[in-house]
Formats: C-alpha cells, sequence, structure tokens
C-alpha cells in the first residue's frame, strides 16, 4: 500500500502543477492506463466511518418516519447519478474490478474528485464542466445567445438540452424527472402524516408540492419557520458546484438529520448578533446595507443519512440554507452544524494533519471546539456580506458565474474567522482565544486544499493559504516543514482578505474575480511537497459513510 500511494504521488507531484489547471492530467488529456491503476489505493483516500447517531429521543411516530426519509433521500441520489454522469446502472456493469467499481461510487462517475476530477477509468476523457446539465458540444456563447432569448435556461432547476432543429431549449426537472420526483414526493407526503411537529409537516407537504411543480421558494420558507423539530430533512436541488461551467444549475442531494438539543442551546445567543456582526464587516458601508433576516438560526445535528450531491467525494460538515437570495434577505437563513460527520473529520484527518505540518510549540491550540467553531462561523458568514451587486448586476450568483461558488467559500471561511476575532473582542469568544481557531484554521487549510480544483472548497482554501502568505501572517521552518501563525498578521490579512472579497462580489466584477482567483489559487512547490508529506503518512483525504445501520 506504501509503495502504491508512493506512485499515485509522485505521479501528482510531477503532473499536476496548479490546483487552477486543467480539470485532467494523462497523455493529451485522456484516460488513465487502466494497468497503472490501483484501485485499493485511490480507496485508501477515504476512511470509512459509520453513522450511528443516537436515537434514543425519538418517539415511535418518529422512528416510522425515518424509513420513509430515507427512501426519498435514495431518490435523490439516483437522480444526482443522472445529473453528474448519466446511467449509472450501465457504468457499474461494466467495471470488474470491486475496488474500482466501489470507487465509482464513492465518485458518482469515472472521475476522481478527490483528484481534480481526472478520470480512473480506462475510456473516459475529461469530465464535462457542465456534467450532464447541458448537452455535448455546447459553446459558452452559444448558450449566453441563447439564454438572452430564453431565460429560462438560465434556471437553476431545468436541463438544457437539444431541439429537433438542433437549438438550446430548457427542460424543467419536474419534467425531465417526472415519475421519480412523484415518488419521492409521495413518500415526503406520507411522512408528513406521522410528523408530530406541525411545522415540520407543513415543510414535507410544500417540499413534496415542489418537487412536482419546481416552484421551490414557498418550501424554503416553510424550511425557515421551523423551529422545535427534532427531525430535520435537506432535500432537493440545492448546491451548483456540480455545474463548473456557469455555476448554475442546482444537483439534487439529501441529509436526514437528528437535532442535538444540547450543542443547539449553545449557538442560540450568536443568532441575535447577526445584524451587529452585518455592520462590523471590514468594508465600506455600500457593501454592507442589506440586512439579514431575523429568524436565522444555529442548531446542531447528528447526521443519520447522506444522499446525492452531498455525499459525493468531500462530505458536508455544515450547511448554510436556503441559497435563495429573497428568502435570505427576508428571513435569514439556516445554519446546521453536522457534528458527527465533523467530529470525524477532526479526529481522523485534521489532527494527523497537524502532528504533521503544525509546529509543536502551537499545536496544542489545535481542538474540536475551535474546529466546530470555524465550521460555525463559516456557515454564519454566508448569510452576512451583500446578495444583490451594486450596479444592477443581478445577484452575487448571476454576475460572478462559475467563479462565484469558490470565491463565497472563501468568503465565508475569512469572514467566519473576522467574526471569531470580533467576538472575543467584545468578550464572546466561542472557544477561547482567537489564536487558537487561526491554527486550527491552519491546519485545516492542508485539510481542505486536498479537494483539488473541482472542489469550490478547495480553491478557496488556496486562494487563502497564498494570501496568508504574501503577507507572512504564518512562517514555516525550513528544516522541519512546520507552520506557525503570527497572530497579529493573521489578524490583518484575515480583515484585509475579507475586505478584497466582498468588494468584488458587492462590484459584481466577473473579471476582478477571475484575476483575483488565478493569481492566489495556484498551488506552489512548497504546499505540493507538503501535501505529498501526508499522502505517504497515509493520512486519509476525506470521509465515506457506512450507512448501513441507517438502511436496516
Amino acid at each position: 500500500m506504501a509503495l502504491a500511494r508512493y506512485s499515485r504521488a509522485i505521479l501528482r507531484l510531477v503532473t499536476c502543477a496548479s490546483l487552477a489547471g486543467a480539470l485532467a492530467c494523462g497523455p493529451s488529456g485522456g484516460p488513465p492506463d487502466s494497468t497503472a491503476v490501483d484501485y485499493s489505493a485511490k480507496l485508501a483516500d477515504y476512511v470509512t466511518v459509520r453513522l450511528s447517531p443516537d436515537l434514543e429521543g425519538l418517539s415511535e411516530s418518529q422512528r416510522e418516519m425515518l424509513p420513509l426519509l430515507r427512501e426519498a433521500s435514495r431518490v435523490m441520489d439516483d437522480l444526482f447519478w443522472r445529473q453528474a454522469y448519466g446511467d449509472k446502472a450501465a457504468l457499474l456493469a461494466g467495471i470488474e474490478d470491486p475496488s474500482a467499481r466501489r470507487f465509482a461510487e464513492i465518485n458518482y462517475g469515472p472521475w476522481d474528485r478527490l483528484d481534480d476530477n481526472r478520470p480512473f477509468l480506462p475510456g473516459f476523457g475529461a469530465k464535462p464542466p457542465g456534467a450532464n446539465f447541458y448537452p455535448a458540444g455546447m459553446s459558452e456563447e452559444e448558450f449566453e445567445r441563447a439564454a438572452d432569448a430564453d431565460p429560462d435556461l438560465r434556471s437553476l432547476y431545468t436541463l438544457v438540452k437539444r431541439d429537433a432543429g438542433g437549438g438550446l431549449r430548457a427542460v424543467p426537472y419536474h419534467v425531465e424527472f417526472r415519475d421519480e420526483l412523484a415518488r419521492a414526493a409521495g413518500l415526503l407526503r406520507d411522512a408528513a402524516a406521522l410528523a408530530e411537529d406541525s411545522g415540520f409537516r407543513k415543510y414535507l407537504q410544500m417540499r413534496a408540492d415542489a418537487m412536482e411543480s419546481g416552484d421551490y421558494q414557498p418550501s424554503d420558507f416553510a424550511w425557515m419557520e421551523m423551529h422545535d423539530n427534532l427531525i430535520d430533512l435537506v432535500i432537493g436541488p440545492i448546491e451548483t458546484y456540480e455545474d463548473a461551467l456557469f455555476g448554475t444549475k442546482a444537483a439534487f442531494e439529501a441529509y436526514v438529520l437528528i437535532k442535538d438539543r444540547d450543542w443547539s442551546d449553545r449557538l442560540t445567543k450568536y443568532s441575535a448578533m447577526l445584524p451587529d456582526m452585518q455592520r462590523g464587516l471590514p468594508v465600506p458601508d455600500r457593501y454592507k446595507t442589506e440586512t439579514p433576516g431575523g429568524n436565522s438560526q444555529l442548531n446542531a445535528y447528528d447526521v443519520l443519512y447522506y444522499a446525492g450531491d452531498c455525499n459525493a467525494g468531500a462530505k458536508t460538515i455544515a450547511i448554510n440554507l436556503p441559497n435563495d437570495e429573497e428568502v435570505q434577505l427576508s428571513m435569514g437563513s439556516r445554519r446546521l452544524q453536522l457534528k458527527n460527520a465533523m467530529r470525524a473529520k477532526f479526529d481522523h484527518i485534521l489532527l494527523p494533519i497537524a502532528d504533521s505540518l503544525i509546529d509543536p510549540e502551537q499545536r496544542g491550540m489545535i481542538a474540536f471546539d475551535a474546529f466546530f467553531a470555524n465550521s460555525m462561523f463559516h456557515e454564519v458568514a454566508h448569510g452576512l456580506g451583500i446578495k444583490n451587486t451594486l450596479h444592477g448586476g443581478g445577484t452575487v450568483r448571476e454576475a460572478l458565474k462559475e467563479r462565484a461558488s469558490a470565491l463565497e467559500e472563501a468568503k465565508a471561511d475569512i469572514v467566519g474567522l473576522h467574526l471569531i476575532g470580533r467576538l472575543a473582542e467584545a468578550g464572546e469568544a466561542p472557544s477561547g482565544e482567537p489564536e487558537r481557531n487561526y491554527v486550527t484554521f491552519l491546519a485545516g487549510i492542508f485539510r481542505s486544499v486536498r479537494f483539488g480544483a473541482s472542489s469550490a472548497h478547495g480553491r478557496a482554501n488556496t486562494l487563502a493559504f497564498n494570501y496568508f502568505k504574501q503577507r507572512e501572517a504564518f512562517e514555516r521552518d525550513a528544516a522541519t516543514g512546520q507552520y506557525r501563525i503570527n497572530p497579529d498578521r493573521m489578524r490583518a490579512a484575515i480583515d484585509e482578505l475579507a475586505g478584497d472579497i466582498l468588494q468584488l462580489q458587492g462590484e459584481g466584477d466577473y473579471p476582478g474575480a477571475v484575476a483575483f482567483l488565478e493569481s492566489h489559487a495556484s498551488m506552489g512547490e512548497t504546499l505540493r511537497e507538503d501535501l505529498f508529506r501526508l499522502e505517504m503518512a497515509d493520512i486519509p483525504i476525506d470521509i465515506v459513510f457506512d450507512q448501513s445501520l441507517s438502511d436496516q
């Protein structure tokens, strides 16, 4: 195994000079030589973690509801396969090697999501940036011309296909996937009949209606109105990361969640601070005139089941939803911290990384509560800043297109750290001195950049690393290859970077966003060497879930 990892790491080091580079390596961008692929070594990039949350507090009706929610989630899983790749059954049936088949299941296709989407099966080239949302051979220019005439082509909830004349037409999800979505809607209505919480019952019913109509906003409002439900469900077409062409199309996913009431109670006080946090952002006033909705919530959960987009490649450990800008401005958003998944990444990945790359004198500052706080305020920060550009260019997401996701993830990381610093100054530190958060975040950078260029989080963390390096917010001991932060310089760099990103978003400056990411999101030689050391130490890149208990 070590020799296989060594060979694979050398291949990455030699061929992948930049995280901002092409999506595929290999001869002429073609498929890999199947005889050279060690699928067991690829599987070793993931550590398997069993999802087994505490169900002791659930009533009999709630327990009866869970299989229905899981089954609806499996529908989302199948639909994401179609969006990301196409025919799942045909692909898996054609793979004889069990390890290769399992790796394809983890990646929802023949492209390695933790290795910049490079193909790992013979016969496949680069992954289409637009996944399966757009027709093969469509150019960006062709789409832009057609979308000017038919705005539905830009909808979050449509596929783009060719019509009989070869032109582009929009096909709504609820039309293309009518039978599957009707089945999921029926399961949600059956679950609603068992729901003891009236708000959850209303949400399930409205989400079922949304799947059949394509109008998701009313159910987003209903989801924001829930407060006391012990079981929660995030389901539907939600995030747009899979669309690397325009960052427009929403991918299907689902989470079945159990609220941790004790941890949630600890977080309640921060929701009331959101308006003050917005006013205190390190940016001119014109970039913070929007007011976060007053119904924002912070809660902690254990995950019972992942499906679809959130289960592909690097696993999500915190959520900030809804993404609908109108809902956020009206009611705020809900920040869900996925505690059991977060703990798994901290124990199995972050701590071993810190042992390898963080100076021993600062290593003791790394703690789960700091990791939890960094993740929590990352989600809080998603709801701050600006959602609509200042000069009539539409939403930030529309203006910055495929660059929006990486810049938004960078904003959330850095504004979150800014908020932690401000809270510490006010005597409200969520996890002790902010230096603990800074050191934990630095270790987390090495965790996230390993996700690669196909991940918005990977690009965001590479950007942060280079920005902080330029401003000497940390130093690296050449002899040991270990890092230590300079707290004062780190705090100054955090505020500078937060300001740079918030202004790019407010201006809707697409050329500026492209230039900013290209100048800061390239991986340097030293960082590549450090990641090579992590690979040689057999530190997994991410987690994969054993959901067998949830399938019973």
